[in-house]
């Protein structure tokens, strides 16, 4: 990340010891550690985060296809009562209205009026 070799840690040290002393250089050395941990640390946690994030949406992504699919069919589904109803009357209106009261002899067959016919005679 910041490409720091040994010479520029040695250098480092070096300065740290002449400007700290030698009584307080093992105590800032070990607040510098806990802080750089601690940078690590969140910076693992956002990286990790900001994965998820991503994973997430990657699989939300179909899954909000899918329920934009599934709101469609339920819609045209509710809609098919009002078709059907619409296809029933326009075909009602166009059939002649039959009531079961009004047959006649007419409305039989050939063949069902002959033997109709013959079964009079025979009674007679």
């Amino acid at each position: 990340m910041f490409d720091v070799g040994f010479a520029e840690l040695f250098l480092l040290s070096l300065i740290g010891l002449l400007v700290l002393g030698p009584e307080r250089l093992p105590a800032v050395a070990r607040t510098v550690g806990g802080f750089v941990r601690k940078a690590r640390a969140s910076w693992a946690s956002l990286r990790h985060t900001i994965e998820m994030e991503l994973a997430e949406a990657d699989i939300a992504e179909p899954i909000k296809k899918a329920n934009e699919e599934f709101k469609k069919i339920g819609k045209d589904l509710a809609d098919i009562p009002e078709y059907v109803a619409e296809d029933l009357n326009s075909i009602m209106s166009e059939m002649p209205e039959l009531e079961p009261s009004e047959s006649t002899v007419e409305d039989q067959p050939a063949e069902d009026q002959q033997d109709s016919t013959n079964n009079k005679n025979d009674n007679v």
